[in-house]
Formats: structure tokens, C-alpha cells, sequence
């Protein structure tokens, strides 16, 4: 039997947390779909296309590793795909509160699909995508907290 995950988020920009939680998962399921979901109430630095991009160059090691992008919930994108795990990474108290509940509704909603939280890595714990938009907004330096190629797209546009 194929172990597939799906590890969803905005991935605005894919932060070195976000690469780690993938490279973790990678090494536990056969195939790890990140997902980039659309969120209409959340202001983007990047457009689809550069997520995507940047996404894919990040993961570009890692053989077991789709990137694709959807709309919806992600317990039907989980359905379509045939994946029985959803991927969800914690680096604070505050996460496991937030994470847990939208666990337990997908468990309702989908008892055969199983959420794994993978905790932060303690070097990693601090960074997060709103934080590095932030940082990037006011003309600091993020290059200590996402991979090459988010820097590579925003240095070129």
C-alpha cells in the first residue's frame, strides 16, 4: 500500500521551516504532495506562479515530492488524491491549539484521512511565512530564513 500525504499551506513565501517539515515527511511517505492552497481572506507577496515556482525549486531534491496548487478543502483534495495523511508542522503551543481543532473537524468530516504533526525544529521554530513577509516588506534581510529560490524570484522583481 502507497503511503501519500498531502503538507498544505500558503506557502507565502516557503520558508527553511517549510523545507525541513518536507524533507522530513519525504523520508516517512511514499509520496508528499505540497499543496498551495488559495485563501481569499490573506494578502500575497507572491503570485501563484512564483509560489509554485519557487516551491518546486526548493523541493527540487526531493524525488518523492509533487508540488501542486488547489482550491477547497483540503480533506477533498486528500480524497482526489488518494492520500490518507495530511502534514502539519508546530513550532508553538498557540499552533497545536490552532492545528488541533482543524484536526479534529477534519476527523469528523473524514475519519480515514489522519493529520501527523511534526514539531519544529528548535533552530527552525521562530520562522514563519507572515514574520519573513514583514521582514521582506521593510527592506530586511530574510536570506537566514528562506531558500534560495525565494530570494532568487524577490531579488528579481
Amino acid at each position: 500500500m502507497t503511503k501519500i500525504a498531502v503538507f498544505p499551506g500558503s506557502f507565502d513565501p516557503i520558508t527553511l521551516g517549510h523545507t525541513d517539515m518536507i524533507e522530513r515527511s519525504a523520508r516517512l511517505f511514499d509520496k508528499i504532495y505540497v499543496a498551495i492552497g488559495k485563501n481569499s481572506t490573506k494578502s500575497y507577496l507572491l503570485s501563484p506562479e512564483q509560489k509554485i515556482r519557487t516551491v518546486n525549486e526548493a523541493c527540487a531534491a526531493i524525488k518523492n515530492c509533487e508540488v501542486i496548487d488547489y482550491d477547497g478543502l483540503t480533506i477533498d483534495l486528500c480524497l482526489r488524491l488518494g492520500a490518507k495523511y495530511i502534514v502539519r508542522g508546530l513550532r508553538s503551543g498557540t499552533d497545536f491549539d490552532y492545528e488541533r481543532s482543524i484536526a479534529l473537524m477534519n476527523a469528523t468530516m473524514k475519519p480515514e484521512i489522519e493529520t501527523i504533526f511534526f514539531i519544529s525544529r528548535a533552530e527552525l521554530g521562530g520562522i514563519n511565512s507572515s514574520i519573513v513577509r514583514e521582514i521582506w516588506k521593510n527592506n530586511g534581510d530574510i536570506e537566514k530564513f528562506v531558500p534560495k529560490s525565494v530570494l532568487d524570484c524577490l531579488n528579481h522583481n
